[in-house]
């Protein structure tokens, strides 16, 4: 109980008033119009955890691989549902595992003074990569959606690929997965878009992801001015 309490104090570390009212907001606002709109319960719970673990990401939050562990195995289910197969793998094979990978390299990188995830940036020669490796794993994976019979193969291969991507790049705590982010996020938004206009439901999961978009964008700017303050703090304590 001891541990599980300090984890718990930790955890609730450098909060701002700012932060405290954007998590607020964005779980009200999305259970609010989800309620009201009459989506599932799954759905529902599946967007309350997904939108709660970004949000912790973003603080640089241990807690954010809890929530994401269960965020992945709603979030799949949902997509299982609405025939986006890549999303179904990514969450299952990919997202599930590497959720329990990312919590003991973040456990090893934490700042002790505030209490979150210390960050980076990548070098020039890293983003080109990062480049080129993905547009072949779009241009691959959309293939094989395809003939899988899958719901816009191409759109569903870019946020499956991008997110396998921009989820590396959290792990190793690089400030350039919310580039990444925000374009899985935008492409996701447009999937379940036409899912919503197709079946009427999954509103949750919609909202989820515009949450999303929100966020990286919000996070992104977090980050690199964390990234730059570590940086320049590393080079004052190696003069």
């Amino acid at each position: 109980m001891e541990r599980i309490g300090k984890f718990i104090h930790n955890e609730l570390v450098g909060w701002k008033k700012a932060d405290v009212f954007w998590l607020i907001f964005a779980n009200a606002a999305l259970l609010g119009i989800s309620l009201y709109l009459g989506d599932t319960a799954l759905s529902v719970a599946a967007s309350l955890t997904g939108v709660t673990c970004v949000i912790l990401c973003g603080m640089g939050k241990m807690s954010t691989y809890i929530f994401g562990t269960v965020n992945v195995v709603l979030y799949a289910i949902v997509a299982w549902q609405a025939k986006y197969y890549g999303d179904v793998m990514l969450n299952l094979l990919y997202y599930f595992p590497t959720n329990i990978l990312g919590w003991f390299v973040w456990k090893k990188n934490i700042d002790e003074t505030k209490q979150e995830v210390t960050k980076k940036r990548m070098t020039p020669l890293q983003d080109l990569m990062v480049v080129i490796i993905s547009a072949a794993g779009i241009a691959g994976y959309s293939f094989v959606l395809k003939m899988l019979g899958g719901n816009l193969p191409i759109v569903d291969s870019m946020s499956t690929v991008l997110s396998i991507v921009a989820q590396i790049l959290m792990i190793k705590r690089f400030t350039e997965q919310w580039i990444v982010w925000i374009v899985v996020d935008a492409v996701s938004v447009l999937m379940w878009v036409v899912a919503c206009f197709g079946d009427g439901q999954s509103v949750a999961v919609l909202l989820m992801w515009i949450v999303y978009l929100v966020n990286a964008v919000i996070m992104f700017i977090k980050w690199m001015k964390d990234s730059k303050n570590n940086s320049v703090r590393a080079e004052a304590d190696a003069a």
